[in-house]
């Protein structure tokens, strides 16, 4: 096998991905190196090819949802065998000694490598990354469609953990797209009632499909005021500006909104909905190699997957512009072909 990785990357903002080798260096002590055989396509790539959050430095590789086998082993890496099946998510690394790492929230490090930002990423033939960081794919998951779970998966998965959900609890997700569609099917396993707010009616039997008990209107402001008080938590997984105060009142006291979209607009929220009612607003990223991992066993447990359409990689414009068209039911996924 040639030195070189054998990659797709953008040389300019929204250009088009051409094939790139790089020379990705010597192997890290504590790193493993992953021959990837599937790479999901999430909308932070789209972001970085864009540049839609910052300037990014071109050329960009993009890819953070890897799934494929361990091929090399750093001589200090631990806890991984050739061969292994493992995922890698939004990062790749962290500094392994500061306290959140050491508390177990390396998803908090100062110093956290992402997966695709000042380095390249998942859109190639091998994948590097510290060992923590590659997370063994449980035996009872498709690994053709397990990617998205690494990032999309994990990242709505994580608030679960964070806010103590209940099996009793009143759940409300708002968006049934790639994050969406996966907290539906999470929050059903958890034991809660579901609720899939969504501002495409062609969505409401997909998401009841889904596992959601009812769905409601994210726009229809009659709607949101009969469902007003009804629910105890509400996961916001769009990045698009809403009726904020409108979805804050279906909450009921002590209740809580949470957001793992990227929402670029200020929120325009009124004070008095929290302060009257005791609710909260919070936010989190995607999780740390922990919680991936419990994330895992429990999609095993319950057979939880994306739905996902799949390209070779070879095809990688194709399934961006797909994905771009909005028309992606609900994740898309690469299929390595070099």
């Amino acid at each position: 096998m040639t030195d070189l990785f054998r990659a797709y990357a953008a040389h300019s903002a929204g250009g088009p991905l051409q094939p790139f080798d790089f020379d990705p260096g010597p192997l890290g002590d504590e790193d493993v190196e992953i021959t990837v055989e599937h790479c999901g396509i999430c909308h932070s790539d789209l972001a970085m090819i864009d540049s839609e959050w910052f300037p990014a430095s071109y050329p960009v590789v993009p890819g953070h949802e890897v799934v494929g086998r361990i091929t090399a082993l750093g001589p200090r890496a631990k806890g991984r065998e050739i061969g292994q099946r493992v995922g890698v998510g939004w990062h790749t690394g962290s500094c392994t000694h500061c306290n959140f790492c050491l508390g177990g929230e390396q998803h908090l490090c100062a110093k956290r490598q992402p997966t695709l930002i000042g380095r390249h990423g998942g859109f190639a033939d091998r994948l590097r990354s510290h060992w923590s960081w590659a997370i063994p794919i449980p035996d009872g998951l498709d690994p053709a469609a397990a990617g998205p779970l690494m990032c999309g998966g994990g990242t709505v998965f994580l608030p679960f953990v964070l806010h103590s959900i209940k099996p009793t609890d009143r759940v409300g997700v708002v968006g049934i797209g790639g994050l969406g569609h996966l907290a539906v099917k999470f929050a059903r396993a958890w034991g809660c009632e579901v609720t899939a707010f969504t501002s495409s009616p062609s969505k409401r039997d997909e998401a009841l499909a889904l596992g959601a008990h009812k769905t409601l209107s994210s726009v229809d402001k009659a709607e949101l005021k009969a469902a007003a008080g009804s629910l105890d938590f509400l996961l916001i997984t769009v990045g698009a500006a809403l009726n904020w105060d409108a979805l804050l009142a279906t909450l009921a006291p002590k209740g809580r909104m949470h957001l793992v979209g990227v929402v670029t607009d200020a929120l325009a929220l009124k004070s008095g909905g929290l302060l009257s009612w005791q609710k909260s607003l919070s936010a989190s990223p995607t999780p740390p190699p922990s919680v991936l991992a419990t994330m895992l066993q429990f999609s095993a447990r319950h057979q939880i997957l994306p739905q996902v359409e799949r390209f070779p990689m070879s095809r990688v414009n194709d399934a961006l512009d797909h994905l771009r068209s909005g028309k992606a039911r609900y994740r898309v996924v690469l299929d390595a072909d070099f």
